[in-house]
């Protein structure tokens, strides 16, 4: 039976975050998840989900998550939080976060970086998200947010090209960018760093962005309910 230590909320509302099929275990376990202004940072398990004890602890497959947290909201996993110096990413085989790779020397994620679960964009992988707020997180957390826009871009590798659109979100109930309902509304300067960002983050690859251009809430939204699974 599922017990929950400092939430607002009962245990039966956080069920579908841990059902069993999010979760192996053995014994007590503590997991971490976030949701912004309304999470349960610690839930702990007594027997509900025991096995064997040969069985090891693993992390549950957050790639497997509803993508939508209800009528209006996502769920966005932090894979690499903001000010990090290099890119994190989840291994759904190891189910834990791994070194995707090291960022240029100075260079550091501006906001929140992660995906969205449930989903499968072009190149096969979760849909990116960028979840723009200023509050410390760390990797797998799972936030409840609002997409705002999205900003399409197709990569050049070796002569390949593929879609690999970015998400932009921000956090319920952030106390400084819920005003931000489009992304489109950034000053010009901001949107150009995001896009030289972007770009950096690529330059020690063989890859190459060509922006597409910026779209609105409406259709960041149409691509996630296209792209669920």
């Amino acid at each position: 039976m599922a017990t929950i230590a400092s939430a607002e909320r009962s245990p039966e509302a956080f069920q579908i975050l841990f059902d069993k099929d999010y979760f192996v275990g053995n014994g007590p376990a503590s997991i971490a998840v976030g949701v912004w202004g309304d999470v349960a940072r610690h839930a702990r398990f007594s027997g509900a989900f025991d096995k064997p004890e040969t069985e090891p602890r693993v992390m549950p497959n957050l790639t497997k998550l509803p993508t939508w947290a209800d009528k209006e909201l996502i769920h966005a996993v932090v894979e690499t939080p903001r000010g990090s110096r290099c890119k994190l990413e989840f291994d759904t085989k190891l189910r834990a976060f791994t070194l995707a790779k090291p960022l240029l020397v100075g260079l550091t994620y501006p906001y929140d970086w992660g995906f969205i679960p449930s989903t499968k964009a072009e190149d096969g992988d979760s849909l990116d998200v960028l979840v723009i707020h200023d509050a410390a997180t760390y990797p797998g957390l799972v936030l409840r947010c609002k997409p705002i826009g999205v900003l399409e871009l197709v990569q050049i590798t070796d002569g390949s090209e593929e879609r690999n659109d970015r998400i932009f979100a921000v956090p319920e109930r952030s106390p400084f960018e819920g005003d931000l309902q489009d992304v489109r509304r950034l000053p010009a300067r901001a949107i150009e760093e995001l896009e030289k960002f972007f770009e950096a983050t690529d330059a020690l690859e063989d890859k190459k962005l060509k922006f597409l251009g910026w779209r609105g809430p409406t259709h960041a939204v149409k691509s996630i309910k296209r792209l669920s699974l």
